[in-house]
């Protein structure tokens, strides 16, 4: 399960700001996580509920914001809702087809104290 490093992984960098801004506690935790990230979004989210304990973000509320796939099409430049990786442009039928949004899973927010 590939959500477990991804959990380790932000309570890190959530660790690494706690030091840099001085902060002690997170209240809540704004995740961004792209459509085509190959992410279980209710998986990290158990996980990370996990991992999180005994940390400075024990007990943080979890907000999930899902961001669609985008694609654009190499041959005829067309931009495009993209929901799976491997399809083709709908227009030409290209499988030409570069992602250009919904691969991410990052930290959009903390609220701290």
């Amino acid at each position: 399960m590939h959500e477990m490093s991804l959990a380790e992984s932000v309570l890190q960098v959530i660790e690494d700001a706690a030091r840099h801004q001085r902060f002690t506690r997170v209240r809540t935790v704004w995740l961004e996580i792209g459509q085509l990230a190959c992410v279980e979004p209710e998986s990290l989210c158990f996980v990370l509920e996990q991992v999180t304990k005994g940390s400075i973000a024990e007990g943080a509320r979890l907000e999930i914001v899902k961001i669609d796939g985008r694609g654009r099409c190499a041959r005829c430049e067309r931009a495009f809702p993209f929901p799976a990786l491997h399809e083709p442009c709908p227009d030409c039928g290209s499988y030409q087809v570069e992602v250009t949004d919904g691969e991410q899973l990052r930290i959009r927010e903390l609220e701290v104290e």
